[in-house]
């Protein structure tokens, strides 16, 4: 495991990654009150959802976080729908229905959000504090 000290310098992200990044260096992790307080006071919409969330990773997330090298954090999403996945379809297999469209979709989009709002923090952890863990909520408000 790597030590929580400053690893890169954040000249070489783009202005959208270093606003993340100043913002998590300045308020803290998801979890902490001054973050949630910090986000309440952003100008608009437009800005909270910067902070909070992305969009590539909601339409492109396991793809999205093995390209930032964030395949431990992805491994363990991934494992944690497959296994809520496997354990529904035994479920609705011992009851002799179809697995739900409805049911499907929402995971599929539960599953989409959680890589949206999880890859910010995590990435500003393996960028700047140098943590590459296997836990893809750590910080994260649940």
């Amino acid at each position: 495991m790597s030590t929580p000290e400053h690893v890169e310098s954040t000249d070489k992200y783009s202005a959208k990654w270093q606003e993340r990044f100043d913002f998590f260096e300045t308020y803290g992790a998801p979890n902490d009150p001054r973050y949630k307080e910090a986000v309440k006071t952003l100008p608009d919409f437009k800005k909270k959802i910067l902070i909070n969330a992305n969009v590539i990773a909601f339409f492109f997330g396991p793809i999205y976080l093995f390209v930032l090298g964030l395949w431990k954090k992805n491994l363990a999403l991934l494992g944690i729908f497959l296994g809520i996945n496997i354990v529904l379809s035994v479920i609705f297999a011992i009851l002799g229905m179809d697995f739900p469209r409805p049911l499907s979709m929402g995971l599929n989009v539960a599953m989409s959000m959680m890589y949206a709002l999880a890859i910010n923090y995590a990435y500003y952890l393996k960028e700047i504090k140098g943590e590459q863990g296997w836990n893809p909520f750590k910080g994260m408000r649940l």
